[in-house]
């Protein structure tokens, strides 16, 4: 699998994480606006796997969502099957 390939796995595997955190908390989509600070359009992005946030931006995230930026990595992934450094 291509370096591309696997980073784009793993985005994917955080934004189902974080789309069942939202979903929990918040609910809609919609709600992320007024909750998270966070434009929705933008926040969607890193649901569907296409956003790279970065680390200020999951301590935004998690903020909003009133969890510990932790718990947004916490997912299982296969980091041994799928090397993002090849």
């Amino acid at each position: 699998m291509a370096k591309e390939e696997r980073l784009k796995a793993y985005k994917k595997a955080f934004g189902e994480n974080l789309k069942k955190i939202r979903a929990e908390r918040i609910k809609t989509l919609s709600g992320v606006d007024s909750t998270t600070k966070f434009d929705s359009s933008n926040y969607h992005k890193y649901e569907i796997g296409t956003g790279n946030p970065t680390l200020e931006t999951l301590v935004s995230i998690a903020t909003g969502l009133g969890i510990h930026p932790k718990d947004l990595l916490d997912f299982d992934f296969d980091l041994k099957k799928i090397d993002i450094h090849k």
